[in-house]
């Protein structure tokens, strides 16, 4: 049997920290922006800080990586003598990527797909991709890496304090988050992905301080009775919070293998708004 070469294929709302990307075959293709005069590609033509004035004049839409672009992405990893994919992209149920990407896998000749649908955003997605090529690199089998990272969807959560759900509502991400009007009386609301990958309300909280408690108390409540344990902090435009945030996690589980932290992406951030800020968990025994 000829000896696997495996890739890691994601979408560019999966959030994962540059310096796991550079460290690993991982291979992205980057959602759209598409402004009414414009079209960036995110993560590419568009950063985390300069996506912000830009949403000041306009809210754009985003959406799928094109058909061309993804066979090209595909060509490149056949090129470069892979034999083999796990492709890792945020939740179906906000994005049709992973469809996008699994219908033209299904035509595509050279390579041994398998997609993996993370039912969830950013760092949380994000984390899936850590996982993966954390396996790759310890030179696990294909269908190995696919089932160390299948198992551990389920214990791989996000929380988001959005600051407003205004880029919510007018982006039509909103799923299950009743439009709370929330921003007249300072509640903040706290978001993640349900089991079918679709956003909804985890607390109503009033004010930002006790927004960062409950988010707290939220990833505590999760890791009760596990040892091993990852998080990640993730902000769109909020970096002075998110260092805090960071500290924070650092002195309330002193225990936690690895502490991620970096911006959301530009594609995300066009849907939550600045100020916002997202805490991940991945339980990992």
């Amino acid at each position: 049997m000829t000896k696997e070469k495996i890739a890691i294929l994601v979408d560019s709302g999966t959030d994962a920290p540059q310096e796991v990307v550079d460290n690993a075959p991982i291979f992205m293709v980057p959602l759209r922006i598409i402004f009414s005069d414009k079209e960036l590609l995110d993560r590419i033509e568009v950063s985390s800080d300069n996506i912000f004035p830009l949403l000041k004049e306009e809210l754009p839409k985003t959406s799928l990586p094109n058909g061309e672009m993804i066979t090209k992405v595909f060509d490149d990893i056949k090129g470069q003598g892979f034999t083999h994919v796990i492709i890792i992209t945020i939740s179906s149920g906000l994005s049709g990527t992973f469809n996008a990407l699994r219908v033209l896998s299904e035509d595509y000749e050279g390579l041994t797909f398998h997609g993996i649908d993370t039912k969830n955003i950013g760092i949380a997605a994000g984390f899936s991709v850590i996982l993966a090529a954390d396996l790759v690199q310890q030179g696990k089998s294909f269908e190995e890496v696919i089932a160390g990272v299948e198992a551990c969807l389920p214990k791989t959560k996000v929380f988001f304090n959005v600051d407003t759900l205004e880029y919510l509502q007018r982006g039509g991400r909103i799923g299950l988050v009743a439009s709370l009007l929330g921003s007249a009386l300072k509640l903040k609301p706290i978001i993640s992905c349900n089991d079918d990958g679709i956003y909804y309300t985890v607390a109503k909280i009033r004010g930002l301080n006790k927004s960062f408690d409950k988010t707290i108390q939220i990833v505590d409540d999760l890791i009760k009775g596990h040892d091993r344990f990852n998080l990640a902090v993730a902000h769109a435009d909020a970096m002075e919070n998110a260092i805090k945030m960071k500290q924070r996690l650092k002195e309330t589980f002193p225990k936690v293998e690895n502490i991620y932290f970096g911006p959301i992406s530009p594609a995300l951030s066009v849907h939550t708004g600045p100020n916002t800020i997202g805490v991940a968990v991945q339980i990992l025994d």
